[in-house]
């Protein structure tokens, strides 16, 4: 099985950074199994279509603007993942959303994507996220270990 954790976001706007923040503390705390590999995406976009193509799981963190009380969590998987993208919740919407449909005319798409996330307080130009937000940066790394676990993809801690 191959998987990706994808760490979004843009490290200084605050929370904004959240997802590339979360793939840090993951790797920190974890070993990840075989076959899954954690991208600091950043803001990148179209050069990462090598190393999402033909992903059995795609994992995806990111800021998520949904509407939702500062530091609320959001997990969307099955029918919401095209309504996130459509609905552009995240700054990083536009060029992952490109690069999924780049996969999908290849017919490269992973077969599976989840997208994990928190909703932003603040995206002022700052390197450290609010403390609203990095208060759940410890359940996002869970969240992480536990979508992998139901996968038969168990990391392990360091």
């Amino acid at each position: 099985m191959r998987a990706v954790v994808l760490g979004v976001g843009n490290v200084i706007l605050a929370d904004e950074g959240v997802g590339v923040r979360v793939a840090e503390a993951f790797e920190r705390a974890y070993v990840p199994p075989a076959g899954v590999a954690v991208i600091d995406a950043g803001t990148a976009s179209m050069e990462m279509l090598e190393d999402l193509s033909h992903l059995d799981f795609l994992l995806v963190v990111d800021a998520v603007a949904a509407g939702k009380a500062p530091g609320e969590l959001v997990r969307l998987a099955g029918d919401e993942v095209p309504v996130f993208f459509r609905r552009n919740l995240s700054p990083h919407g536009i060029g992952l959303s490109d690069v999924l449909a780049s996969l999908e005319f290849l017919g490269a798409e992973p077969k599976e994507t989840v997208i994990l996330g928190v909703q932003p307080l603040s995206m002022e130009l700052a390197t450290e996220l609010t403390p609203t937000v990095a208060a759940r940066v410890p359940e996002l790394v869970a969240q992480v270990v536990d979508e992998l676990t139901q996968r038969g993809l168990v990391p392990q801690a360091r």
